[in-house]
């Protein structure tokens, strides 16, 4: 079966970066649907014309619902120091989200301590004396708020299961179509409003600064705020209008 179309944002003879689609899976997972290293591998054997198997390593993973932008590494060597780039977070990633209700200041830092229950796969905020806690941390930029929404700008500086969708909904903010943690406000069939929006860091093979960015989709609820408002740097800070 010939693998849907994926937007190729980013490529070369070491990387390669996509536009990865909401509700698809970043790896093979139990629901046996078609997974995102699995279609990009298959993508590259047949536009290349390669008789083999393609290496393809995955080394950065988004949440099945979220889309945007996702690299993988074509040589084990990228995938190797791409790796360690993730393992010493030397790569800025940043995501743009719609939450509901208004965070207590325009911009901030939060950090929570998280413990994933492995039976229910769901993630909690838990004390930082709990033994399996592990540290989450990010901070934050209201881009825009209208209808009871807020546009936020979200720099990870950690990577932890869930961790943006945790740390929004402790917060009071939990993102638009969350099923998981922010059932009382979102109904069933909402996509959730969570996009992989711009990754940083140093090429590990040619040493030279990369910056790969992706729009989230003209759709409900992104539409309810300009598109060039999506374009803004993470310095240039919210607009007056949007924020009152």
């Amino acid at each position: 079966m010939k693998p849907p179309e994926i937007p190729v944002l980013y490529e070369d003879n070491h990387l390669i970066v996509i536009e990865k689609p909401v509700n698809m899976p970043s790896q093979e997972d139990p629901s046996g649907d078609l997974d995102a290293l699995s279609a990009v591998r298959e993508m590259i054997r047949i536009r290349d014309g390669k008789p083999g198997n393609v290496y393809l390593g995955l080394v950065h993973r988004l949440d099945r619902p979220v889309g945007g932008a996702m690299v993988f590494a074509k040589t084990s060597k990228a995938a190797s120091r791409m790796s360690e780039l993730i393992r010493t977070r030397s790569i800025d990633k940043e995501y743009v989200a719609v939450v509901h209700g208004s965070l207590p200041q325009r911009e901030g830092t939060l950090v929570h301590y998280l413990w994933k229950d492995p039976g229910t796969n769901m993630v909690h905020v838990v004390r930082k004396t709990h033994r399996q806690a592990k540290e989450a941390v990010l901070d934050y930029r209201v881009l825009g708020r209208t209808y009871g929404f807020s546009l936020v700008h979200i720099r990870l500086h950690t990577g932890r299961t869930h961790q943006i969708r945790v740390q929004m909904a402790a917060s009071g903010c939990p993102l638009y179509g969350d099923q998981k943690y922010g059932a009382r406000l979102n109904r069933p069939g909402q996509q959730l409003a969570l996009w992989s929006r711009r990754l940083a860091f140093i090429h590990p093979v040619r040493k030279t600064p990369l910056e790969i960015s992706s729009l989230p989709p003209d759709a409900h609820p992104w539409n309810l705020w300009d598109r060039d408002l999506y374009a803004a740097a993470w310095e240039s800070g919210p607009r007056e209008e949007e924020w009152r």
